[in-house]
């Protein structure tokens, strides 16, 4: 979009995961932001078999909400293929639009300090690992 800006850090095929940072300002009201990264990044990655999503978004120093219903969309086909999508490191005020919007019942928000000391599937471990012991 106009304003969000994005850069594959990582595609993994056969473990199925994708790592992404995103730098800007997250806008679904005015660039409906969530509806291009879904249609035009996740679900094209989906199609190659990836179901695990990162999203570096300590970069993303403001977010707009709008509807609910993309979110909802990738939470939901996210369950239905034992994956999931993990925001990293959102800074506070980014994350209190983002909490406010009730969006964080859809991708979960995670802090990891030091995240650039970890190779991208030692990342990708961490926050498998973390989300299967809520999960157990």
């Amino acid at each position: 979009s106009r304003t969000l800006f994005m850069k594959v850090i990582m595609a993994d095929y056969e473990e199925q995961y994708a790592i992404i940072e995103l730098i800007g300002e997250w806008n679904d009201a005015i660039e409906n932001d969530i509806m291009e990264l879904k249609r035009e990044v996740i679900d094209e990655f989906s199609n190659f078999g990836i179901r695990k999503f990162v999203l570096i978004a300590e970069n993303v120093l403001n977010f707009h909400s709008s509807d609910k219903e993309y979110y909802q969309e990738w939470y939901e086909e996210s369950i239905d293929n034992e994956g999931w999508a993990v925001i990293l490191n959102m800074p506070e005020a980014t994350q209190y639009d983002f909490k406010k919007a009730k969006l964080n019942r859809y991708i979960e928000l995670m802090e990891i300090g030091n995240w650039r000391t970890y190779r991208p599937f030692h990342l990708f471990k961490k926050i498998d690992e973390t989300l299967s012991k809520r999960l157990d």
